[in-house]
């Protein structure tokens, strides 16, 4: 087949593109419901729900994607990266139709908890699956591109949606929107078809050959090539190290931190999303067009108009992160994300309490929409990409899916809380509630700054002996002590094992050379 001839950075640059169509899909999803709220047909079809049933309409989406990402912790390292895709987005395309075809509430909330299964499979696999063929270089530019990709889908759902303004009283204004995510679903099925399986998943499930294969394209080098072989057995060794450190360890002693320090990396993991979603992105990428008529006294057109534009200006801001997220590192993106989001929002309070519907001062409510811009600049170069990409980097290889699994349900139980409560507290307490989101992001920062653990230019293995070498040195070392150490490090770690039983398992394609 010729695309399994493809090689090199063209290989990598496959699956990139796969990942982004996913994520693309995603973005689509979040954006698309936020403009059908102030929708005359789809509210007079629904029989005008108030705004706590709109919030429960819209957050049914993240209970079902909770649901995908609970099953991807059992299933996800049985099945695969690209299999685990695969099914997401059959799952999803039967959601996007039980939604468009919907006629009372029942349906459409069934179908939204179905697509959001599909959704929280791929939210899981699709950045270990980008993690685990990115050159460590180029593991966070990779995956900063392909949340782009994730903002270029509401920049879509919200050029669309203003489109179908000019067709107001037609269902397809809002049917038209709830099918076309069937679209992406299916030009990422292709995508995925055509790229590789992650080498590191296939060398956790005993397929070395197969691993050696698809290393021989990444690096475009025959497969017998010392390089490429070495890498492979240096794979195998730390999975199998992984795994024995894994297997002599009780439950007890993995919540105590043992040498793998698994506790602690999983709720590193687990606290981007958290710190993402309580940090009140989705008050913006689901209900701006919301925030902007009913807080604001806006008309839906143009609300919609700032909304699309907003977006552009996240997918500027997004893109820009590329250039910074290995240079500058996550930890200190993270750092200056959240103290800048903090601002933004006590700003956009201020200006909504002199401002908004009802009040004469123009001036005020243009300062605040001037913050709700400003704030998607700083979040879009810190907080956007970096909760998909860490917990996929600090986990442990055989950790890794259950890591993963673990932060994306918590992010998506927040998104839930957030996008359930939002039109009801926009609605009651007005202006404080974007104070409350002032306030989480203070919060995060001595948080940040004290516990979290930077990953950037450090190869996945690298950062298990980033952590094994802090647990041996204890207090005396220090992490950047640590990342030095393990930065300096390669085969050594396990050597020994190297020349046990997997130099066996080898011997055949070493002779062929």
């Amino acid at each position: 087949m010729f695309f399994d001839k493809v090689q090199g950075d063209a290989v990598r640059y496959s699956i990139t593109a796969a990942c982004g169509s996913g994520f693309l899909l995603f973005g689509y999803d979040q954006g698309v419901f936020g403009g059908l709220l102030s929708n005359k047909p789809f509210l007079e079809t629904f029989n005008h729900p108030s705004p706590t049933m709109q919030g429960q309409i819209v957050a049914t989406y993240d209970i079902g994607c909770i649901m995908g990402t609970l099953l991807s912790i059992f299933v996800g390292d049985k099945i695969g990266r690209r299999r685990c895709i695969l099914i997401g987005c059959v799952i999803l395309i039967i959601g996007g139709i039980l939604q468009a075809a919907s006629y009372s509430l029942a349906p459409m909330i069934v179908g939204r908890i179905v697509a959001g299964v599909g959704n929280g499979m791929n939210t899981i696999a699709i950045p270990i699956w980008q993690s685990e063929t990115a050159r460590a270089h180029q593991r966070g530019k990779l995956i900063v591109l392909q949340l782009v990709t994730n903002i270029f889908g509401i920049v879509i759902t919200n050029w669309m949606n203003y489109g179908f303004t000019y067709i107001p009283d037609s269902p397809i204004s809002w049917r038209f929107p709830l099918a076309f995510q069937c679209f992406f679903a299916i030009v990422t099925i292709f995508m995925v078809l055509i790229a590789p399986e992650s080498p590191r998943w296939l060398v956790m499930r005993d397929r070395v050959e197969e691993a050696q294969a698809i290393l021989a394209r990444l690096a475009g080098k025959p497969s017998d090539d010392a390089e490429v072989v070495d890498e492979v057995q240096y794979l195998v060794a730390m999975v199998q190290h992984e795994n024995e450190v894994q297997n002599s360890v009780s439950v007890k002693e993995i919540f105590s931190n043992g040498e793998q320090m698994t506790f602690r990396r999983i709720l590193l993991g687990a606290g981007t999303p958290f710190f993402q979603q309580m940090g009140g992105v989705n008050v913006i990428a689901y209900y701006l067009p919301v925030v902007l008529v009913r807080s604001f006294g806006m008309s839906e057109r143009l609300a919609l108009i700032l909304s699309a534009v907003d977006s552009m200006s996240l997918m500027f801001w997004g893109a820009m992160a590329a250039f910074l997220i290995d240079r500058i590192g996550r930890r200190r993106l993270m750092l200056w994300g959240v103290a800048c989001s903090a601002v933004c929002f006590a700003l956009v309070a201020v200006g909504l309490r002199y401002g908004g519907p009802g009040k004469d001062n123009k001036g005020m409510s243009t300062f605040a929409v001037v913050f709700i811009f400003m704030y998607y600049v700083f979040y879009g170069m810190s907080m956007l990409s970096i909760p998909y990409m860490y917990p996929a980097e600090i986990n442990s290889q055989r950790m890794r899916n259950i890591g993963t699994s673990i932060a994306t349900a918590v992010n998506w139980t927040f998104v839930y809380v957030v996008v359930v409560v939002t039109p009801t507290a926009i609605e009651n307490i007005g202006w404080k509630y974007y104070l409350i989101y002032a306030v989480f992001n203070v919060c995060f920062v001595p948080i940040i700054y004290r516990w979290y653990v930077e990953t950037a230019n450090l190869s996945l293995e690298q950062v298990d002996r980033l952590f094994q070498i802090k647990h041996e040195g204890g207090k005396d070392t220090s992490w950047k002590e640590a990342t030095r150490l393990a930065l300096m490090e390669t085969q050594e770690v396990v050597e020994e094992k190297i020349q046990g039983a997997q130099h066996k398992e080898f011997g055949q394609t070493v002779e062929k050379k």
